[in-house]
């Protein structure tokens, strides 16, 4: 049984990085393969063969270096997919057979090799969300192939098709099907772009649509039940509720965008931001409501934005941001609880109810899709088609009254 070792060769040079290494081990042969990795002594853990983040490096650097770790992931598991295949077909191999097929993959472009390029590109354009997504979509899509990397050229129609007969399986609806699809189509696509390919529209019998979500919206009534909980004695639960009044109140602003409101982007009673999704330029009136939450929190000397989400300036605010999230969704479900809902509340629900209600009062789709900075109507309108069906109903009752 063949096995793996994951080594760095310090530079011979004080003070200059060393290069990352793999050494494949079979029998009494050991062989290797090098990277074009490259790390500072200080960045490498002997101990568990692995890289190191210091403490105080830049943000590009750490980026630079949890992109390191994760391409050594990889690696190593299609290493360990190549010695399992090789012990599943029997007969002798040996570590050159091993770094052989290893090196036929990556120079032939394997899918995670060329989505963990496009991956880095992503970071590097400051696209973080976008990669998170991207790094779901493969992790899902080689948890479906049980670690085994597939070339480009083998991804076909009936790959992806049992590619989603498993994620069916799996119990992943309509929608996370479709978003998995959609981001491997984009990957795919652009890998025929730069010829690494031929196009064999592999995702033409898999499922790309958009599915009718349940109902997130809730109608304005519901909204001034949660307003008029008194939460005096409960601050965490008084801060989420806080959160969620303010992005209703602001259009249903994004939680990200929320996080990222500078204090100076308020002047003269007009709120102006952009969408860190789009780019889109929003322009909001400030209200009376807005300013009682900005004021309820204080303004914090040590940071340069609006609301208290990202309050420490020496820790990564990406993080604050998704930790903050996360603490804010687990306690809506509570003042959903004690409002009478019967939705599972999260800060995302904000949005489709500042959508809902504006409908209901006959604010034409047009006003409302410009209200939430998307890019077009037809976004608007699945925001719109899994609103309260209290309304068609209503309209059928008089239909049957009649009758």
């Amino acid at each position: 049984m063949a096995y793996i070792k994951v080594k760095h060769r310090p530079s011979a040079t004080n003070g200059k990085k060393g290069y990352i290494y793999y050494q494949v081990i079979h029998g009494r042969t050991a062989r290797q393969i090098k990277t074009d990795f490259l790390v500072f002594d200080t960045e490498w853990d002997k101990e568990i063969s692995s890289v190191r983040i210091i403490p105080g490096a830049s943000e590009d650097r750490k980026r630079h270096l949890h992109s390191i770790a994760e391409h050594i992931g990889w690696d190593i598991r299609r290493l360990q997919a190549i010695i399992a295949q090789c012990d599943k077909q029997g007969g002798k191999y040996t570590a050159g057979n091993i770094i052989e097929r290893f090196n036929k993959q990556t120079n032939r472009q394997s899918l995670s090799d060329f989505m963990q390029g496009v991956i880095g590109q992503l970071k590097q354009l400051g696209k973080v969300r976008t990669s998170e997504t991207y790094t779901a979509a493969l992790a899902s899509f080689m948890k479906f192939r049980k670690g085994q990397d597939i070339l480009l050229c083998e991804i076909d129609s009936d790959t992806m098709m049992l590619y989603e007969a498993w994620l069916k399986t799996n119990d992943n609806c309509l929608n996370t099907i479709s978003f998995y699809m959609r981001i491997l189509r984009a990957v795919y696509n652009r890998a025929v772009e730069k010829e690494l390919t031929e196009q064999k529209h592999p995702f033409n019998h898999v499922y790309t649509g958009i599915d009718k979500t349940v109902k997130r919206a809730v109608p304005l009534k519901a909204i001034k039940r949660i307003k008029e909980l008194d939460l005096a004695l409960k601050p965490h639960l008084d801060y989420a509720r806080d959160m969620f009044l303010f992005s209703f109140y602001t259009r249903g602003m994004s939680f990200i965008d929320m996080a990222y409101l500078k204090k100076s982007d308020l002047k003269n009673g007009i709120l102006t931001y952009r969408r860190r999704k789009t780019g889109q330029q929003l322009t909001i009136k400030w209200e009376k409501c807005m300013e009682e939450i900005i004021t309820k929190y204080g303004e914090n000397p040590a940071t340069r934005y609006m609301l208290p989400i990202i309050t420490n300036p020496c820790t990564d605010e990406r993080k604050q941001y998704i930790n903050a999230l996360s603490r804010i969704n687990v306690t809506l479900k509570e003042v959903a609880r004690l409002s009478g809902l019967h939705i599972p509340l999260t800060m995302h629900c904000a949005r489709h109810c500042w959508a809902s209600i504006a409908r209901s009062i006959n604010i034409p789709i047009s006003v409302i899709s410009e209200g939430m900075g998307h890019d077009s109507e037809e976004t608007t309108r699945i925001y719109l088609a899994s609103l309260d069906t209290s309304v068609v109903d209503e309209a059928n009752k008089l239909i049957l009254k009649n009758l």
